[in-house]
């Protein structure tokens, strides 16, 4: 059974609109792989995921899990939160 939501209902309505609103995550994933030299696939082979993953991951499409960003972590030699960070709010 599919089920269609009624966005008329405030509640629904209000709960997508804070999703709209929510931040998004910077990261400086190319930043870092950038200063040591490394191609998209070189990482990827270090943290065990596809170049185009890399690709999305470093053109904010694609936001890693809190496994990969702490994998991230570990090969660049520092915390996560020193490689993503909350947008700023507007």
């Amino acid at each position: 059974m599919t089920s269609v939501l009624d966005i008329s209902d405030p509640l629904i309505y209000s709960q997508m609109e804070s999703l709209l609103d929510m931040p998004g995550i910077l990261n400086r994933v190319k930043e870092l792989r950038n200063a040591r030299g490394w191609t998209q696939e070189e990482l990827a082979k270090a943290v065990g995921v596809s170049r185009q993953s890399i690709n999305s991951i470093e053109r904010e499409r694609y936001v890693p899990s809190l496994m990969l960003a702490l994998t991230f972590a570990q090969v660049f030699g520092c915390t996560a939160d020193q490689i993503f960070t909350l947008e700023k709010e507007k």
